[in-house]
């Protein structure tokens, strides 16, 4: 399935900011994470929780994503219920 979720106002932790502003190859896989998210990969979730992130886009629900790259953090994007904002952050800042 083909989607492209809005996404509203793009807002990312201050510990998020500062390492996309410290580390370029941290910086593009943030950006190749939010397409992700956009186009509705989910990343690396349980098949429970991505079978979620299918219901939340139909029954409109808060949508979370979590991504992973070799020697890079973990990163979360969480999309809010009424797509008004998509968060970016590290797990621990949850």
């Amino acid at each position: 399935m083909t989607v492209a979720i809005n996404m509203g106002r793009l807002l990312m932790t201050r510990g998020v900011n500062d390492l996309v502003a410290e580390d370029e190859a941290f910086a593009k896989f943030v950006m190749s994470s939010l397409t992700r998210h956009r186009s509705g990969d989910w990343g690396n979730l349980t098949d429970e929780d991505k079978q979620e992130n299918e219901l939340s886009l139909k029954a409109g629900y808060r949508l979370l994503s979590a991504y992973e790259s070799e020697g890079l953090p973990k990163i979360w994007i969480i999309t809010e219920a009424d797509r008004s904002a998509t968060t970016i952050l590290f797990p621990d800042e949850y």
